[in-house]
C-alpha cells in the first residue's frame, strides 16, 4: 500500500486535472511553434497572432467535432447500456460464481475485458457494476473478500479497449476519406491522393497481430489475477447504496408513452434490424468495412433502448451517464486546437523527420507504443491523442515506407497500457464501487507490466 500511496501522490503533486494540462499543453504548442517556425523576419506579435488564428480554426473544426460527438455519444450510450436491466441480470447471474477473491478475480477480469473489446464505455460501466456486484454478494453471503483486486479487474478492460472495435484510431481510420483529411494541410494534393482511403478493420482491428495479442491478454491477465486473488488477505468493506433502476408509482396521461414497451421496442428493434440490413444485407460480399462510429453508436442506441425497455428508464440512465463524457466535451477542442497549430506551423514534420532519423522499420512501432504510452499520461483521451499523433505517425510511416495500419495499433498499444496508470476513466468505476484510486493502483500496475510485455512481443514479432 506504501507503494500505492507513493503513486497516488506523485500524480497529486505533478498533475493537475487533466483540463489544466491541456490548456498548459496549449500554452506549450504555441510557445514551441512561436520559438521553432514561422517566418523570422515577422515580429513576434504578428507570428502569435497568426498561430492563435490557427488554434482557434482547431477549436471549431468541423469534422474533427464530429469525431468529438461520436466519442461522447460512444462512452454515454455504452454507460447507458451496462446500466439496462439485462446487463444487470447477466452480472447477478455470473455473481454466483465468484465465492472468493480468486474466482471473483478471474470472471470480473475476463469478462471485462471480453465486453471491453465490444465498446470502452460498456466495459468500463460493466466491470465497475460486476465488481461492486461481487461485493455486495460476498457482504450478504458472509464471504471474506479483498474488494480493490476485484475493483482493479473491473478496470482492466481500460487495457485492451484501443484494440476493439470501439477504439478511436482504428475507428476513425476505417471511416472513408479520414486520413487524407487529417491530413489535409500538412500534404499537397498528390499526396493526399496517395494515401488509402481507409484502413479497414481487416488491417487493424482484425489483423493477425492484434488478435494474437488480444488473444494473449485474454488468456493471460484473469489468470495472473487469479493467482493473486489466492494469495490475498480479505478485507472488510462499507459499500454506500446504489439505486439505478427505480419508476413513479402512478402514471398520468402522456406520461404513458414514457413508460410504453410497445413504443420502445418498435423503435429499438427497428433500429437493430436496419443495423443487421446495412452489415449483412446489404453488402454484396461478407466485410468489415460497415464498421464506424455512425454504425457503433447507432446499434448502441437501439440496444439501450430496447434493453432499457422504455423512455423514461432510457433517458434516466442517459442522464447518470452523461457526466462521463464532459472531459471529452471540453478537453477535445483545445486538441484539436494543438493539432491545427503543429499542422500549419510545420511542426508535424519536424516531429516525423525526428522519429525517421531515429527509427528503422523494427523500432519506428515500438517509438510510437512509447510515446502513445507516455502522451497517454497527459492527454487521457484515446481520440485526442490520435487528432495529436495521427499526423505524425501518418507522415513518419509515409516516408519510411512502413505498414500504417500496424503503426495504428501502436498507438492503440500504449494508449492501452497507461490507462492502468492513469487514474482518469477509473473515475466512474471508483465512484460506483466506492474504491480509492490508490487502493486498486497496485493491482492495475501489475497488469500493466503484463500488458507492456506482450504488446511489446507483438509489436516485435509481426
Amino acid at each position: 500500500m506504501k507503494f500505492a500511496n507513493n503513486i497516488e501522490n506523485i500524480f497529486k503533486k505533478i498533475f493537475p486535472s487533466p483540463f489544466t494540462i491541456a490548456v498548459i499543453l496549449t500554452f506549450l504548442s504555441v510557445l514551441l511553434a512561436l520559438v521553432y517556425t514561422g517566418d523570422k523576419d515577422l515580429g513576434y506579435v504578428s507570428r502569435s497572432i497568426t498561430i492563435i488564428e490557427y488554434w482557434e480554426q482547431g477549436l471549431w473544426n468541423s469534422p474533427l467535432m464530429v469525431f468529438a460527438m461520436q466519442m461522447m455519444l460512444m462512452l454515454v450510450l455504452g454507460h447507458v447500456l451496462a446500466l439496462s436491466q439485462p446487463i444487470n441480470k447477466g452480472i447477478q447471474y455470473m455473481t454466483a460464481y465468484c465465492n472468493n477473491t480468486a474466482s471473483a478475480a478471474f470472471w470480473v477480469c475476463l469478462l471485462t475485458l471480453i465486453v471491453s473489446l465490444f465498446n470502452w464505455g460498456l466495459g468500463l460501466i460493466f466491470g465497475a457494476i460486476f465488481a461492486r456486484k461481487v461485493a455486495e454478494n460476498a457482504s450478504q453471503n458472509k464471504w471474506p473478500l479483498h474488494y480493490p483486486i476485484i475493483g482493479a479487474c473491473g478496470y482492466s478492460g481500460l487495457m485492451v479497449w484501443h484494440g476493439g472495435i470501439s477504439g478511436s484510431a482504428p475507428v476513425k481510420a476505417a471511416e472513408s476519406g479520414h486520413i487524407q483529411s487529417l491530413m489535409t494541410g500538412i500534404y499537397n494534393k498528390e499526396q493526399l491522393d496517395q494515401l488509402p482511403d481507409m484502413l479497414s478493420f481487416t488491417d487493424t482491428v482484425f489483423s493477425t497481430m492484434n488478435l494474437s495479442v488480444s488473444i494473449i491478454l485474454l488468456m493471460t491477465l484473469p489468470g495472473m489475477m487469479y493467482f493473486i486473488g489466492k494469495k490475498s488477505i480479505a478485507k472488510d468493506y462499507q459499500l454506500n447504496s446504489m439505486n439505478i433502476d427505480s419508476e413513479p408509482s402512478e402514471l398520468m396521461g402522456a406520461e404513458r408513452l414514457d413508460h410504453s414497451k410497445l413504443l420502445a421496442g418498435i423503435l429499438g428493434a427497428g433500429i437493430l434490424s436496419f443495423a443487421f440490413y446495412k452489415s449483412v444485407i446489404l453488402p454484396e460480399s461478407v466485410n468489415l468495412n460497415f464498421i464506424s462510429p455512425n454504425f457503433i453508436n447507432f446499434s448502441l442506441l437501439g440496444l439501450g433502448i430496447l434493453f432499457h425497455g422504455n423512455f423514461y428508464r432510457f433517458l434516466k440512465a442517459i442522464d447518470q451517464a452523461i457526466s462521463g463524457a464532459s472531459g471529452i466535451l471540453i478537453q477535445f477542442p483545445l486538441y484539436f486546437g494543438i493539432m491545427e497549430i503543429m499542422k500549419h506551423t510545420g511542426m508535424i514534420h519536424s516531429l516525423s523527420d525526428f522519429f525517421v532519423s531515429i527509427s528503422t522499420e523494427t523500432t519506428f512501432p515500438i517509438f510510437t507504443f512509447i510515446s502513445a504510452g507516455i502522451v497517454n499520461v497527459f492527454v487521457p483521451s484515446g481520440g485526442g491523442q490520435w487528432a495529436i499523433q495521427g499526423p505524425i505517425i501518418i507522415e513518419a510511416s509515409q516516408q519510411l515506407g512502413l505498414n500504417i495500419s500496424k503503426n495504428v495499433m501502436a498507438l492503440a498499444y500504449g494508449d492501452q497500457l497507461t490507462n492502468m496508470l492513469q487514474p482518469f476513466w477509473a473515475l466512474p468505476l471508483l465512484g460506483i464501487t466506492g474504491l480509492k484510486a490508490k487502493e486498486i493502483l497496485p493491482y492495475t500496475l501489475i497488469i500493466m507490466l503484463v500488458g507492456g510485455i506482450i504488446f511489446v512481443s507483438g509489436l516485435l514479432i509481426f
